[in-house]
């Protein structure tokens, strides 16, 4: 499936099965860019034949971004990069990977990218024909706490067993040294 201009397009909201369009592909683009399309929403131009959006070249939905070292979220938008910026999911240190290359950088390596980035302005004011440009929510990234709870504990639960294999080995390395040291003349 090619992008095209001339023809409607639809999008699918994996969240909730909600269906927008018909709809220009522009606007389909401008979604991508400011967060409101996620990488498991699908686009189709019959609503018989769908796609993952970020399938879709032309979505530029390319980057995925490192929520935690083990969690993350995309492939998505340069524009959605900035709009997290924005709401305050991410930061600069927040490492990011080209879905396409490979590459993983932070966010403050990206600035040129970012800049060049043709994500629209949302921040102005509406006017009342544009309402229903908006669309669908942004997707937000998140982490359920209970999620991210499970992951710390996992986590403290392997360091834990890591100290007492360390202390366990500490002792023994102890003992050796006791076992092999000479023993003082005259005792």
């Amino acid at each position: 499936m090619e992008a095209s201009a001339d023809q409607p397009w639809y999008l699918r909201k994996n969240e909730d099965g909600n269906v927008f369009g018909p709809l220009a592909f522009e606007q389909l683009a401008r979604w991508a860019a400011t967060a409101q399309i996620a990488p498991h929403d699908s686009v189709s131009t019959d609503q018989e034949t769908w796609i993952k959006a970020p399938m879709l070249d032309s979505l530029g939905m390319d980057w995925i971004v490192e929520v935690t070292s083990e969690s993350f979220y995309g492939p998505t938008a340069l524009g959605a990069v900035q709009e997290f910026i924005r709401l305050g999911e991410i930061d600069n240190d927040t490492f990011v990977i080209n879905a396409c290359d490979g590459t993983r950088c932070r966010v403050r390596e990206m600035s040129g990218l970012l800049e060049a980035s043709d994500a629209p302005e949302i921040d102005r004011p509406l006017a009342a024909n544009e309402a229903f440009s908006l669309g669908p929510a942004s997707s937000r990234i998140s982490i359920s706490s209970s999620e991210r709870i499970r992951e710390l504990e996992e986590a403290l639960r392997e360091l834990r067993h890591a100290l007492a294999r360390s202390e366990a080995r500490c002792q023994e390395l102890e003992a050796q040294a006791r076992a092999s040291a000479p023993l003082p003349p005259g005792l």
